[in-house]
């Protein structure tokens, strides 16, 4: 294991910012109470907490009353997608969903489909982006939720979330998006995006793992999943892991603060490492939409090779392909077959993403290696 690579796999997961480490440490040592004690530790576990829901309310432009904590991305999308589905009237039996979304959406909409619910999947385009023609065909008076993620996670392509929502909202659905990808990269202003329900991952923004938070508009009707006491407005019970939801808040306020020029930087860096892949590999091509796509995020076909016998070789740089490899045999990624590329070119795939501890350095380094690989896999 290569600890010292080339770690461009940041939509995988994030390191801990060591300013949001500092921030949790307190939370971890004497500041161990309980947020529902009525003592002077629990309160000051509490004041924290609430602190840490205004933090993340104001990156995403919502009230902080309108934020639940939560395991992580996974539970809130379950939350969100479940709670819906729980509370929806018997005339309104029907999921909106696309093609591509993360195994934390496409399955509890599986779980409804099993349980009496109609779902229907929309396509992509070959820029990897939800067919707006066939939503207007999906969506109708039986819809009781459109959800759609945000961002992909393995493109970085933007969704067409607002014309979603405006179509959603034409027939009296409600609207979730899966934010993971896309908080504190790109900007998102909930007092402007009609959804009702937004997923945030903390591991995805430089805040720890196994926290994160569900956005419920105010007046938005879901039924908890879980049984307990009445933490989180009782849509989440049980007691709150203090110091990353500390560590949550803290990330969301250092991106409230330095996304706009982080981007900059990042996606100018992107694009120097697929300049340099082009120029070297004339059959290399981007998966997804050119330009709307996450600052960070570069899904390269090395057509000719193996996405993963590309990265073995490859040793220097840590990434990921999006596809699965079982008893020897690799499979495609679904998310780039459902844009039209053709399977062979699809196992080609290589995702490439970038962050903040990204340097230039690096994107040399990175190119060269990947540069390397391919034409040793090209020679044999």
């Amino acid at each position: 294991m290569d600890t010292d690579a080339i770690y461009l796999d940041h939509n995988a997961t994030t390191p801990i910012d060591e300013r949001v480490l500092d921030a949790m440490l307190p939370y971890l040592r004497e500041r161990f109470g309980n947020p529902s004690s009525g003592h002077g530790y629990g309160q000051l576990a509490r004041g924290a907490v609430e602190r840490a829901r205004e933090q993340v309310a104001s990156l995403i432009g919502a009230a902080p009353d309108e934020i639940v904590f939560t395991s992580g991305g996974t539970e809130a999308n379950n939350l969100a997608i479940r709670g819906v589905a729980e509370r929806a009237s018997a005339e309104r039996r029907r999921v909106v969903t696309t093609a591509i979304e993360h195994p934390a959406t496409e399955r509890p909409c599986a779980w409804l489909e099993r349980n009496g619910f109609t779902v229907a999947r929309v396509g992509v385009d070959a820029d990897g982006r939800a067919r707006l023609d066939a939503a207007r065909h999906a969506i109708d008076a039986r819809t009781a939720l459109v959800t759609v993620m945000h961002s992909n996670n393995e493109t970085g392509v933007l969704q067409p979330v607002s014309d979603l929502a405006e179509l959603a909202r034409a027939h009296g659905a409600l609207v979730h998006t899966d934010a993971a990808q896309s908080v504190a990269k790109v900007p998102i202003d909930l007092r402007e995006l009609a959804v009702d329900l937004l997923s945030i991952a903390g591991h995805k923004l430089y805040a720890p793992k196994g926290v994160g938070a569900l956005f419920v508009r105010r007046g938005t009707a879901i039924a908890p999943f879980a049984l307990g006491a009445g933490h989180e407005r009782g849509l989440r019970p049980g007691t709150e892991n203090v110091a990353s939801i500390v560590g949550l808040g803290a990330a969301c306020a250092l991106a409230e603060g330095d996304m706009a020029t982080e981007s900059a930087r990042v996606s100018a860096l992107r694009d120097e490492l697929w300049t340099r892949i082009r120029s070297a590999v004339p059959r290399a091509a981007i998966n997804g939409h050119d330009a709307l796509r996450l600052p960070n995020t570069l899904n390269v076909r090395f057509v000719g090779v193996s996405g993963t016998a590309l990265l073995a070789r490859a040793t220097e740089v840590a990434a990921s392909t999006g596809s699965a490899c079982h008893d020897g045999h690799e499979s495609a990624s679904p998310v780039i077959l459902a844009m039209g590329v053709a399977p062979d070119e699809a196992r080609s795939s290589v995702r490439l993403t970038l962050g903040r501890m990204t340097q230039r350095s690096d994107v040399a380094r990175a190119a060269a290696a990947l540069i390397a690989a391919y034409e040793a896999l090209c020679d044999r």
